[in-house]
């Protein structure tokens, strides 16, 4: 397997369990494939300066300027070792489309992002007070660094109206260093080899901070790679932890309903026993045997006696035994074996069967060894049919193919954080 079907593998494998991750495994191939290239992003609303700004920041006209919406996709540039993106507007919605290529440019791309906003517009609206602090947050996990650009800043009347503005953004983005800055004031400034233009255009102080986050970039990699493969490593250990303990717990349950079943059933048979051998150890002939003549059909027998002695200690050991029977959930047959007669589709019915019981029968059936045994075989048996043990056995085989997942996904890890450090 190559390096890239490693990664791949990966992915996928950590991805099925870890679907949160997957934008931090993205991350990971990005950091591996980028090479020493560092990146830097400019988001922002559209209209904001944000194309222009970058033109200027690299010395040439390469990304398009207009008033209408134009960056739609996802533009770069590489220029003096640093790749360069302007990515679709926070409000330049197409479809999705251009949504995607902003998430790339910006979470999956990116080393530097430059945050732009326009001073004319006053204060962050909603969007771009979330994005700021979403960036913030990242910025204190991943050590990836954003600058805070305050466009436009020749359109405002006079440095009054700027400190209003600074003022009122300030209060939105407590703790927050804004770098006021003009493209246009700087393009005079060149043109026009004006040194004071330069310097108040605000450009020349972000370049500054520009070069010195760049020198921070090798640095933020080695943490940020560091800390993504130890949160992944962790949470799938934990993950893997937690599905282990979760089928082990399926499992005692399985034995332990299991247990329980054998001891209620042995307990009833035992009595069950003991109440049908008081009925057998009687003296003198068995007279169940003895059958009526026409001229007894209206009699009371000797015989119809015995059975009836017989019948009503068979009918209570079957009630015990369904007792303990329906205490487990034991009570119907399993789908497949049922019939259309609802009388004929118990459990008690299919093992003990509709014939007349005599004394040898009640003998072997509730007394003798081999009697007992396949009597608690065949329950046992429409034990573990019964609807809640198979609705068990499939929550255990769904436990055991999420462990499975998990180790699958651990295994892809350790080729993967393999694949990292000797990168």
């Amino acid at each position: 397997m190559n390096l890239n079907d490693t990664r791949s593998h990966a992915e996928q494998a950590i991805g099925a369990v870890l679907p949160q991750r997957r934008q931090d495994l993205a991350r990971l191939r990005v950091l591996a494939e980028r090479g020493l290239q560092p990146v830097v992003t400019v988001v922002g609303k559209y209209n904001h300066g944000k194309s222009r700004l970058l033109n200027e920041l690299i010395g040439s006209p390469t990304f398009a300027v207009a008033d209408r919406r134009e960056t739609v996709a996802l533009s770069g540039h590489v220029h003096d070792q640093v790749r360069w993106l302007d990515a679709p507007g926070l409000d330049a919605d197409v479809d999705q489309a251009d949504d995607d290529h902003a998430h790339r440019a910006t979470w999956l791309e990116s080393d530097i992002r430059l945050f732009v906003h326009a001073a004319k517009e006053g204060e962050l609206d909603a969007r771009e007070r979330s994005l700021l602090q979403a960036l913030h947050a990242d910025a204190e996990r991943t050590r990836r660094q954003t600058l805070c650009v305050l466009t436009q800043i020749d359109q405002l009347d006079d440095d009054a109206a700027q400190q209003q503005v600074n003022g009122a953004i300030a209060a939105q983005a407590a703790g927050q260093m804004w770098l006021a800055v003009s493209s246009t004031r700087y393009r005079q400034g060149v043109d026009g080899a004006k040194k004071l233009l330069l310097e108040k255009s605000g450009i020349p102080a972000l370049q500054q901070s520009l070069k010195h986050a760049l020198a921070q970039v090798p640095q933020a990699r080695s943490h940020e790679k560091a800390l993504l493969l130890q949160e992944i490593r962790s949470q799938l250990q934990a993950l893997h932890a937690e599905r282990q303990l979760g089928l082990a717990q399926l499992r005692q349950l399985q034995a332990e309903q299991g247990q329980r079943f054998a001891h209620d059933l042995a307990a009833v048979q035992d009595k069950t026993c003991q109440d049908i051998q008081a009925v057998l150890d009687v003296q003198g002939p068995d007279h169940s045997l003895t059958p009526d003549s026409f001229a007894d059909q209206f009699k009371m027998t000797p015989g119809k006696l015995e059975r009836n002695r017989l019948q009503v200690a068979y009918s209570k050991a079957c009630i015990s035994i369904s007792a303990i029977l329906t205490k487990h959930g034991v009570v119907e047959l399993p789908l497949e074996q049922q019939t259309q007669v609802k009388s004929l589709d118990s459990v008690m019915v299919a093992v003990m069967g509709v014939s007349v019981k005599y004394r040898q029968d009640l003998r072997r059936l509730f007394c003798e060894t081999a009697g007992r045994g396949a009597l608690a075989q065949a329950f046992t048996r429409y034990f573990e049919l019964s609807a809640d043990r198979q609705a068990l056995v499939q929550r255990i085989g769904h436990q055991e193919a999420q462990v499975q997942a998990s180790a699958q996904a651990l295994a892809a890890f350790s080729a993967l954080e393999a694949l990292e450090t000797t990168a």
